[in-house]
């Protein structure tokens, strides 16, 4: 490495052998001071070292380097954002190697105390996800960079997770919505296709022509929509089982041929529904007032359709492998909308006793 005078500035040029064992040459302009750049020149010199004397800022490019491809954009998106806003500030100047648990202790207790300017504080919920991300840090300096231990962990958590109650529309106050949303069709055949499909409003929104199969009433999950920095960007599903082919019932197959009928001459492969989220979330709030049913969110759209087929006595396998979950996540989610079955458990075990005492 070597520091430059550059005009008014400084300027480092960065010699360095990559993982492949090939000499490689990078420079940074702009410093203001030499110092400044004599102190990015010895951060950058840590970093290929993997040496724990470098601050919590270097590390965190380290991890974002072996963690980003790894997970979705999106994913990745959401853990930058909070450990840029509520983590980097406390303890991106800190050297890793030295924050101790009281350190994490003094964090917390500040972000326990923050309020905003209504006066709100900041949710359990949002307070073990910022906890998690920086354990997660931690975790991986301590897996595969020799940090001794993870000082987040050994702090404890603050927060918990908080479970949103789960609302439900039953099926007739689907239907009131749904007729109030026929002024609209893109509106009306993307809500039909949420409740009716059990779909998740990513996986709606990113469907096309060429994922329908007229003939044999199918339906095809094998992407997911999201909106990133103001761009559309298609991503796999959300978990491996999101991946699914959904047998569609006849009135809706036949509905989707419709709508497609009415874009104008739309590709295989260009999304049918060119709306947002918070598009739908307008929608959710003028159809259930103009219909005159409680408002719920558009994501209960996919609880309704869910304990709607609880009501019509499907399995929690069956339904799991509609909507693209896990059985046990059925069973344990939904276990209150299963009544029948614990009837039929507690009939059984009466009858197990009572042959027990004829013995």
């Amino acid at each position: 490495m070597a520091v430059y005078k550059d005009g008014d500035k400084w300027r480092v040029v960065f010699r360095f052998t990559n993982w492949k064992g090939e000499r490689r040459q990078t420079q940074k302009r702009g410093f203001a001071t030499k110092r400044e750049a004599q102190m990015w020149e010895r951060e950058e010199l840590l970093k290929q070292g993997s040496k724990l004397d470098m601050t919590f800022a270097s590390f965190f490019e380290i991890y974002e380097e072996d963690k980003k491809k790894r997970v979705k954009e999106n994913t990745w998106e959401s853990k930058s954002h909070v450990i840029r806003t509520k983590i980097l500030p406390y303890f991106g100047q800190r050297k890793i190697g030295e924050i101790e648990a009281k350190d994490i202790i003094a964090w917390q207790n500040e972000l326990l105390e923050h309020q905003n300017d209504k006066g709100e504080k900041y949710s359990p919920t949002y307070l073990k996800t910022i906890h998690s991300q920086l354990s997660a840090i931690f975790n991986h300096a301590v897996r595969f960079y020799h940090l001794p231990f993870n000082p987040a962990q050994k702090a404890g958590t603050m927060g918990n997770e908080e479970h949103k109650e789960m609302l439900f529309w039953t099926e007739g106050e689907y239907l009131k919505f749904a007729d109030a949303m026929r002024d609209k069709p893109v509106s009306y055949y993307a809500f039909e296709v949420l409740y009716w499909c059990g779909v998740r409003m990513g996986e709606m929104l990113a469907l096309t022509p060429k994922d329908f199969d007229f003939d044999k009433c199918t339906l095809t999950i094998n992407k997911s929509y999201q909106r990133l920095k103001g761009k559309d960007v298609i991503t796999s599903p959300k978990t491996p089982k999101s991946n699914r082919t959904i047998k569609m019932p006849k009135f809706l197959c036949e509905e989707m041929q419709e709508y497609i009928g009415i874009l104008y001459e739309i590709g295989d492969e260009e999304r049918l529904f060119q709306i947002t989220k918070s598009y739908l979330h307008h929608e959710m709030d003028r159809g259930a007032k103009a219909a005159g049913v409680q408002r719920i969110r558009v994501h209960d759209l996919r609880h309704s359709a869910i304990s709607l087929l609880i009501e019509m006595g499907f399995s929690a396998l069956a339904i799991a492998e509609r909507v693209g979950h896990e059985s046990i996540d059925i069973t344990y989610r939904y276990a209150h909308l299963f009544p029948t079955k614990q009837t039929e458990m507690a009939d059984k075990l009466d009858i197990e006793r009572m042959k027990k005492e004829r013995k």
